[in-house]
């Protein structure tokens, strides 16, 4: 059994919340238990997330998309719902977003690279004054097709790909979730391939035009990884059960 507060503090810390500007509310979101025996882990705090944690018998549930950030929300519909499930429970919610996707352990982006084999990782691409993905080299050329079977079978994901650059990969840029804007960073930064989780519209022909590569796994598949390496820390550090709740999205 652990300490609500001590986990917390300690995954602040860990992941070095304070020093990072995010729109979300990192860290404690709704206080529940003070004593954990179980942690859940999902990718977002949806009412079947919270649900299913409720029910695997978890007194905390930490997420990379939390219920908080930076505006007022009425406690109605759905938000109502799920903050009802959470009391319920006597489940405390906790959040960790931009720290979640940028620390160089278990971040979601250095896990991707670390998941395709890439070493030589360095920080990249720019976020509202973060800097939030890595790139990283691989230590022999790949195809995409390679790649893009690496995801399909490490995130149960189904790539889209956009195939205009080199036929040979040595470096990629990651940066996960929502992050098609952030393409021409990789184009800048001569990168032989770009991965994300979305696409936009205006991507494809970006992509021709720059004679790039481009690969969107899914918001959802892409951010797994970063949450899911959490949860292993924590058992280890805590000595507490974990359960990673998977709801696939393929968005």
């Amino acid at each position: 059994m652990a300490d609500r507060d001590k986990i917390t503090a300690f995954t602040d810390l860990y992941l070095g919340s304070g020093r990072i500007k995010d729109s979300s509310q990192n860290g404690l979101q709704c206080e529940g238990s003070s004593e954990v025996k179980k942690i859940a882990f999902g990718v977002s705090a949806s009412l079947e997330c919270i649900k299913r944690a409720g029910a695997c018998g978890a007194q905390m549930l930490i997420v990379h998309h939390g219920l908080l950030w930076g505006r007022s929300q009425a406690f109605a519909g759905p938000f109502k719902r799920k903050l009802e499930t959470l009391f319920r429970h006597n489940m405390s919610l906790c959040a960790w977003h931009l720290p979640l996707d940028k620390h160089p352990v278990c971040g979601n982006n250095a896990r991707l690279l670390k998941m395709l084999g890439a070493g030589k990782m360095k920080p990249f691409g720019s976020y509202d004054g973060e800097t939030i993905g890595y790139s990283g080299t691989f230590p022999k050329a790949l195809s995409l097709g390679d790649i893009a079977a690496a995801l399909a079978i490490k995130l149960d994901a189904e790539p889209l790909c956009f195939r205009f650059g080199t036929e040979k990969i040595k470096t990629a840029g990651i940066i996960s979730g929502g992050a098609a804007r952030m393409f021409d960073q990789a184009v800048a930064a001569g990168l032989d391939l770009y991965i994300t989780g979305e696409v936009s519209e205006p991507v494809q022909e970006f992509a021709r035009e720059s004679r790039a590569n481009f690969i969107a796994a899914g918001h959802y598949n892409t951010e797994k990884p970063g949450v899911m390496a959490l949860a292993d820390i924590l058992e280890n550090k805590f000595k507490v059960k974990t359960e990673f709740i998977d709801i696939p999205n393929p968005a």
